[in-house]
């Protein structure tokens, strides 16, 4: 066999080679990402309500980062364990799909690392030259940050947060114990569902080494996923607070996450709306988010266990304070069993509602809406909605929702047959706002009906609004309440209706802000969303 003559590389070489010996973890080449950052700003000043918006950005892939914090291969809690598998999956696509376009990967399962101390992702996180100056605090958990100290915190989370029965939490430390775990820190290395790659990731969980890697690498961007909410990921070295302060632009991939929440706690709401509230949390005095669709494709992400239905509550009247009254209401009597949204009207702009497009993907509508005029594609939202057969629930002023008095400003649309085609309604004025109006339940109430009237069934009710003249409704209503004024007729107070669309609608022309102090009509309200959910 000839053996070649060897020659020293000339700078053609040298080019060349350079090229192929890249640094540890950067990719061959990396895209553009293209995300949708969805944040929350005040509606008003009182800071108790909020739009949602949402921000297209572009991020340079190998200028970002994907941390995936605490996903551990067992835990204290039962069911926290168990949707930490079902979460570990979409997490292993997420991550996958990001290091393929060129973002790198850190994996953060906290209090494990040791496990990992001949992996290459470990060594090459303990290896990263050591950054020249750190944000304050770096190395120490976050639990406030300053955008956060005028806000309430939406949970109770004192407990702990786990939401185990007593059977499955006796029965579960037994079998933790017969594993030969710690009962109380039973997580030992990262779950083996979501891939470590050992010639591009990093394992760490301090924030010194994380935050010399994002140095190092030229990191601007951090996305994070993994569990607790609540806990690790907002409050961790490397969690939303610390880098969303330290300059970073952070998001919480929102579809990829679970909080330790136990709905026996204040707000005594399911799990997941749970989950909800703290990412509305952070999406209002923290940081925004984004799904994993943005990614991966296809639906976000949704916990088996979860099958709540989605109700947006539209809100924009002046009168009857429904913008404070149907919030408290919703998290109250709907909280435990549905998924939450909310659109308010722009201050600025009273004829502009902003978050309809969250009506694409809902499945029932609560309305309290005055004499509104809406640009053509924000009204479109809610002619598809009704048009799709999807269930509404109109409030008061529903009636009349989308019809103005006087000129409609430019470019906007009307739907002066609202009442009429999505309620079986026609609303004619109401009677004086000094004649007290009592409320009974009507006659001849379908026994299929009669659970959804059963609050108002014992004594008459004292309505503190005026009564609306209503009369005569559609044939395809059923009536189920009654309003009477001295001195007057009678009108229908509330109703069902089968729309022409084949949906179903309930009305109610009651809605002033002392009915929604009284618990009867509280629950007539909660009763009337789960019968239009075909909940009950």
């Amino acid at each position: 066999m000839r053996l070649l003559p060897l020659a020293w590389p000339g700078p053609a070489c040298w080019a060349v080679l350079a090229a192929l010996v890249l640094i540890a973890g950067t990719p061959a080449h990396a895209e553009t990402l293209s995300l949708q950052l969805r944040s929350q700003r005040p509606a008003d000043a009182s800071g108790l309500r909020f739009h949602t918006v949402t921000q297209p950005q572009q991020w340079n892939a190998a200028e970002t980062v994907v941390i995936v914090c605490d996903m551990w291969d067992s835990h204290h809690g039962y069911r926290a364990a168990k949707r930490t598998a079902e979460l570990a999956g979409p997490i292993d696509r997420f991550i996958t799909a990001a290091r393929q376009q060129g973002a790198a990967i850190i994996h953060a399962p906290s209090d494990c690392v040791a496990a990992y101390s001949d992996h290459p992702a470990r060594r090459r996180a303990i290896e990263t030259p050591r950054a020249s100056q750190f944000p304050a605090d770096i190395s120490k958990w976050c639990h406030q940050i300053p955008s956060e100290e005028a806000a309430v915190y939406p949970i109770d989370q004192s407990a702990g947060g786990e939401d185990d029965t007593p059977e499955e939490k006796a029965a579960w430390q037994q079998q933790l114990a017969k594993e030969g775990r710690n009962v109380r820190h039973p997580w030992q290395r990262q779950i083996a569902a979501i891939s470590i790659d050992a010639d591009a990731d990093w394992i760490s969980d301090s924030g010194e080494e994380i935050w010399s890697i994002l140095q190092h690498q030229g990191i601007k961007n951090v996305m994070l996923v993994g569990v607790h909410t609540n806990m690790c990921v907002l409050g961790r070295p490397f969690g939303l607070r610390r880098m969303a302060t330290a300059g970073m632009n952070t998001v919480l991939v929102r579809d990829l996450t679970d909080t330790m929440y136990d709905p026996r706690a204040w707000p005594f709401v399911s799990h997941f709306t749970g989950t909800d509230l703290i990412i509305d949390h952070i999406e209002r005095h923290v940081c925004p988010t984004i799904d994993s669709v943005q990614l991966v494709g296809g639906k976000p992400f949704r916990f088996a266990a979860d099958d709540r239905q989605q109700v947006v509550l539209v809100i924009a009247e002046d009168e009857y304070r429904t913008e404070e009254t149907l919030p408290p209401w919703a998290l109250k009597h709907l909280g435990p069993r549905y998924r939450l949204r909310y659109c308010f009207a722009d201050a600025d702009n009273p004829n502009q509602i902003l978050g309809l497009e969250s009506l694409e993907d809902a499945d029932l509508l609560v309305i309290s809406v005055r004499r509104r005029a809406l640009p053509s594609s924000d009204l479109e939202h809610v002619r598809r909605f009704v048009a799709a057969g999807k269930p509404v629930l109109g409030i008061r002023t529903a009636s009349h929702a989308f019809e103005v008095r006087g000129e409609a400003p430019a470019g906007s649309a009307q739907w002066p047959e609202f009442d009429a085609q999505v309620f079986g309604g026609n609303y004619r004025n109401h009677h004086a706002n000094d004649l007290r109006c009592t409320v009974t339940v009507a006659d001849s109430i379908p026994p299929e009906l009669q659970k959804l009237v059963a609050p108002l069934s014992d004594q008459p009710f004292a309505s503190g609004g005026s009564l609306y003249r209503t009369s005569p409704l559609a044939p395809a209503t059923q009536l189920l309440l009654v309003g009477s004024v001295a001195g007057h007729p009678s009108e229908p107070a509330a109703w069902t209706f089968t729309r022409s669309d084949g949906g179903k609608s309930v009305y109610t022309s009651l809605g002033h802000v002392d009915d929604f102090a009284q618990d009867a009509f509280a629950e007539f309200l909660a009763g009337a969303v789960n019968w239009l959910a075909a909940d009950e």
